[in-house]
């Protein structure tokens, strides 16, 4: 009888961890490979993943599981942690001051709609295919491989820039305890450029501490955030209550300051402050009853924290003129100007209990879209492994705390937000466009007929969203471009209405398809095209960077796993097309 063989240890740091693909295994093995590459690019462009394959193929790369160990109530506090704090304190201020004025009210109103319209769509995904991954399981099943990694891309940014943007606002609301000033324990560097010569050494500190705690287990990381969740939530009624107590409506004049450009900009910007909601959604694989515990977590949670930031944005603005509050420590800073200084205090310990709360669930959904990511080999699939005893993805842990540590040391909270803003738009954006497809496409079930007509529905939308967005960009306010957009608009989208819907969900789904997913798509465009040109730059130079990632090791990689049996063809130089399983 064959001996059982013994497990692997999980500190290990061979090659085969890293690159076990037969691309990999030799420099002519790669050579060949890279001869391949169009062909390569070409099935995995139209290579999709499926269901099964992410529910139940990928955990083994994990070798070990994560615990089932989470309920609604979980769920439903790791929605309000991650959320409050990552943006009701660290940018309302800002966008306040520079971009708003007492507007804030409503593009943080507009920005909650739109993040709600994107909490449904991954509601839906999240209950049928509860896994770690989060869009970008559910991108690669429905939108197929490349466009996942061009997601996939974008969340690990989105990870390593609002875990660094997190740490600089925690670094400020801390200073602003003891010091004046918000940058009163950075230190200043001559010979670097402006948005990046405040080194951050507080900033680093607490985010290896958040990142810590989430690698030893996702109980206590819950434990700790629901506690302490509950403690901000008695203090955020109490900051609303004495604002509205001490307000001036004095301070609420002019309401548009800057018009109603300023107001999307800000709407597009504040965005961040509804992000935490996704990291939620990778906790799924975690979660005891998904079908129940997730949409109680996700869609309650986001509803709640919409009202409660427009209250809390509408005391600010009331208690202190927009051109007074402090960009970096804003409600501080408020209760300051109306002489309760002992309250500042307690503003500042809740902002930055808010903000620990948000790195603690951002810090294990960050490390779970990792594994997910690193369990289809784009990236090494050593991050995949999850520890027999905690139950967690360390590794994959570390490399977002590293990189974002690097991040938050050098780079301040203005160049960080837009970038951020603009990578959880552009993918909230693909996931209403995932959801479309999801329930009017299904291979070799649908008709071609109907996929054409589907796919015409769709350019249309998308294209009708593009140029309502060009037309605000380039300050066009006239009725009639915005009239013929909004038309077409309307008739692709009836038109995905009339089609037969090809999958209907089985436990609970986004009501008013293709409506809402459709208007998810349109705001999401609308909102990339209120950021300033500098995000744009910064988003195609990061994403132009991966892509030389993905061309030179990704593809290769995730076409091995999808094709089976190939090195042979490899060795010899030829490579042939092959059925794709994943």
């Amino acid at each position: 009888m064959e001996q059982q063989k013994p497990p692997k240890p999980y500190w290990r740091f061979t090659k085969n961890d890293f690159f076990p693909e037969p691309s990999f295994q030799s420099l002519s093995n790669y050579k060949n490979a890279l001869l391949n590459t169009p062909h390569r690019l070409k099935d995995r462009v139209f290579g999709r993943s499926s269901d099964e394959n992410e529910l139940h193929n990928l955990q083994k790369e994990s070798e070990n599981r994560m615990k089932l160990c989470l309920t609604w109530w979980d769920l439903i506090w790791m929605g309000f942690g991650s959320v409050v704090g990552s943006g009701i304190f660290s940018i309302a201020g800002q966008e306040a001051h520079n971009h708003a004025g007492p507007s804030i009210v409503l593009a943080y109103a507009a920005s909650g709609l739109s993040a709600l319209l994107s909490v449904f769509c991954y509601t839906e995904f999240s209950v049928e295919i509860p896994v770690a991954g989060g869009s970008f399981s559910f991108l690669r099943i429905e939108l197929g491989d490349f466009i996942a990694f061009i997601a996939a891309a974008n969340i690990l940014l989105e990870a390593i820039v609002g875990a660094a943007g997190l740490g600089r606002s925690w670094s400020s609301y801390f200073a602003t305890i003891f010091k004046p000033s918000a940058d009163a324990f950075r230190i200043q560097v001559g010979g670097l450029p402006s948005g990046f010569n405040l080194l951050d050494p507080i900033a680093v500190l607490i985010l290896a501490i958040a990142n810590g705690i989430a690698m030893y287990g996702t109980k206590l990381t819950s434990s700790l955030n629901w506690i302490s969740s509950i403690f901000s939530s008695a203090v955020i009624v109490f900051i609303t209550v004495v604002g509205f107590v001490h307000a001036d409506t004095k301070n609420l004049t002019p309401f548009f300051p800057y018009g109603a450009e300023g107001v999307f900009q800000a709407a597009a910007i504040v965005y961040w402050s509804y992000t935490g909601f996704d990291m939620v959604a990778t906790m799924a694989e975690e979660t005891k009853n998904p079908s129940r515990d997730i949409p109680l977590g996700l869609v309650g949670s986001m509803s709640v924290i919409t009202v409660v930031y427009c209250l809390m944005t509408l005391a600010l603005t009331a208690m202190v003129n927009y051109t007074e509050i402090d960009v970096n420590a804003a409600f501080s800073f408020a209760f300051e100007k109306i002489g309760m200084n002992w309250a500042k205090y307690l503003v500042s310990i809740v902002a930055l209990k808010g903000m620990t709360t948000s790195l603690l669930v951002g810090s294990m959904g960050q490390a779970r879209y990792t594994t997910q990511i690193a369990r289809s080999h784009m990236i090494p699939p050593w991050f995949a492994l999850v520890h027999p005893k905690t139950g967690t993805p360390i590794y994959a842990t570390l490399a977002v705390t590293i990189i974002s540590c690097i991040v938050s040391f050098f780079s301040s909270l203005d160049v960080l937000s837009s970038v951020l803003s603009f990578t959880t738009l552009f993918i909230f954006m693909l996931m209403a466009v995932a959801l479309l497809v999801r329930r009017y496409y299904v291979q070799d079930v649908t008709s071609k007929q109907d996929f054409r007509i589907f796919l015409l529905c769709m350019v249309v939308v998308i294209g009708s969203s593009i140029g309502v967005t060009a037309l605000w960009s380039s300050k066009q306010r006239g009725w009639i471009g915005y009239t013929i957009a909004g038309v077409f608009w309307f008739l692709g989208t009836l038109g995905m209405q009339l089609l037969p819907k090809q999958r209907v969900p089985k436990i609970w789904g986004v009501p008013l398809v293709p409506w809402l997913p459709s208007l998810s798509i349109g705001m999401n465009f609308f909102l990339i095209g209120s950021l300033g040109a500098a995000a744009f730059y910064r988003f195609f130079i990061c994403s132009a960077i991966m892509m030389l990632y993905y061309l030179f090791v990704g593809v290769h990689a995730t076409y091995d796993v999808a094709h089976e049996n190939i090195l042979p063809e490899i060795v010899e130089g030829k490579e042939t097309a092959a059925k794709t399983v994943v």
